[in-house]
């Protein structure tokens, strides 16, 4: 159920989900020699909007894939896990790109629309603009958190058409049962460390949004909303075409769905993930051929660290990575 690369615990004293989450975001060493650099380019939506993709400057050989990372709830080229891809595409030689789902690229976008966990439309039209200016690359894939559970929708709406764009993707540490999910981090301890540290950058966002079109949403009930249930009843459900929280986790979660998916597909979550209740992980059963899980028992949320003191992310990246380029 898990590569040979993940299952090997966490340093010791990286004790639980918790610590095995925020330790590695923090402090742990993501790239093994200068920063990965991008150069930005801002693409003209189907909707009038913008989207801004990042795209990596290391040397990259004609031969190689081209790898396209999704970002996961208020993430971004900077994240410990995009730099540790980019890290890992740059030994490799592999050109990488990083879209930022609208509002995340540090710039208040034009139109209402923000972005959801299962926003495939945004996905696909991403994915095929990539693919048109690369022609002669195969496209691996990785979604990270929200971005994967989006990149799962994309793959379960076109079936067999994804094969015409993509070779593989993967998602790492997606909530793919959105309704237990969403509320498992809604609850106990997660209430106090993630619901507050998403809803500090999301709400401000949400506000901008607000005064650049008035009446939009109902402004002080989104200030009142103290968790993500909350918070997208007012929000994200009514600007994306649900009616309602419960209608948009349900609709928009990939699980129920995953026998659907007609390409190699990967689905890495930790069990002790603090952000899912392990009973909400698919199973083999509930998942199509095409579909490979990988379920270890360490690694948090996006974590994965190894190492002694001096932790490091590489682990993740190297599997998730290698798995995609077998699969070309």
């Amino acid at each position: 159920m898990s590569s040979p690369d993940l299952n090997v615990p966490a340093p010791f004293w990286l004790l639980g989900g918790h610590m095995q989450t925020i330790w590695p975001a923090l402090f742990s060493r993501v790239f093994s020699e200068h920063k990965p650099q991008y150069i930005r380019q801002r693409w003209d939506a189907p909707d009038g909007d913008f989207v801004d993709v990042d795209f990596s400057t290391h040397a990259v050989e004609s031969s190689t894939p081209f790898l396209v990372l999704f970002h996961g709830l208020e993430g971004s080229s900077q994240s410990h896990y995009a730099l540790a891809f980019s890290d890992w595409a740059r030994v490799r030689k592999i050109p990488l790109a990083v879209p930022h789902f609208r509002g995340c690229s540090g710039e208040v976008n034009r139109m209402p629309r923000a972005y959801h966990s299962g926003d495939f439309e945004e996905i696909d039209w991403l994915l095929r603009r990539i693919k048109a200016s690369h022609p002669n690359r195969q496209l691996i894939v990785v979604g990270v958190s929200l971005g994967g559970n989006a990149l799962m929708r994309w793959a379960q709406e076109m079936g067999k058409e994804a094969a015409k764009v993509v070779s593989a993707v993967a998602s790492v540490s997606s909530p793919l049962d959105l309704m237990s999910s969403g509320h498992w981090i809604g609850l106990g301890l997660n209430r106090h460390i993630y619901t507050p540290l998403f809803l500090r950058t999301m709400k401000p966002k949400a506000l901008e949004r607000l005064a650049l079109h008035p009446g939009l949403f109902d402004g002080k009930k989104l200030q009142a909303s103290q968790n993500l249930y909350e918070f997208d009843n007012v929000f994200t459900a009514p600007l994306h075409g649900f009616k309602n929280t419960d209608d948009y986790w349900r609709r928009a979660s990939a699980k129920p769905r995953m026998a659907d998916i007609q390409i190699p597909a990967l689905a890495l979550n930790a069990l002790n993930d603090p952000f899912m209740p392990v009973s909400s992980l698919p199973k083999k059963s509930e998942v199509g051929q095409h579909v490979t899980l990988w379920q270890p028992a360490h690694g948090g949320h996006v974590g994965f660290a190894q190492g002694g003191f001096q932790t490091h992310v590489h682990a993740m990246p190297h599997a998730v990575g290698q798995w995609l380029l077998n699969k070309c």
